[in-house]
């Protein structure tokens, strides 16, 4: 043995890992330790491999039923105290412009759905500035954020129909 906490290190790290032949700088590992090694760096690659894969899962779920082909979706969350909050989210095209003298905003769904939806002074519009301006065209791809029959608490332009 050697002295001193470093002989005291190379000898417990000789022991657990290798074994030093006679013959030179030659270091051989037992089988079994080997094997071990081996089966944990394998379920380590895997456990690697799929973690970002079921994550991902997570995501195209969500990206799935709120990307793009998504056509109308109904929330319901749990509020503060118990109650529960309904939120409608409509993607369509606009049929009938948005005007300042106008209380509502009809827009045609994929699947050929007309809804008009109430309007406000606090409905937010966003997107492009190119599109965004005031009043709103037809043809206009948006999607509607609102709580069930309440008027719209955002409209999202996304582009041109």
């Amino acid at each position: 043995m050697r002295g001193g906490a470093s002989g005291l290190l190379h000898d417990v790290l000789r022991f657990v890992y290798a074994r030093i032949r006679s013959a030179g700088d030659h270091v051989t590992m037992s089988r079994r330790r080997f094997a071990l090694l081996a089966a944990f760096l394998v379920l380590l690659n895997l456990v690697l491999w799929l973690a970002p894969a079921g994550l991902a899962v997570r995501s195209a779920l969500l990206s799935s039923l709120f990307g793009p082909r998504m056509i109308r979706a109904e929330v319901v969350v749990q509020g503060t105290g118990g109650t529960t909050q309904d939120y409608r989210v409509d993607r369509g095209v606009i049929t009938s412009p948005f005007a300042s003298n106008t209380s509502s905003i009809t827009i045609r769904e994929l699947d050929g759905t007309t809804m008009t939806i109430p309007i406000d002074a606090t409905t937010r519009v966003t997107g492009p500035p190119k599109l965004v301006s005031l009043p709103l065209r037809k043809s206009l791809r948006v999607v509607v954020i609102r709580q069930a029959n309440l008027p719209a608490q955002l409209i999202q332009v996304e582009g041109r129909g």
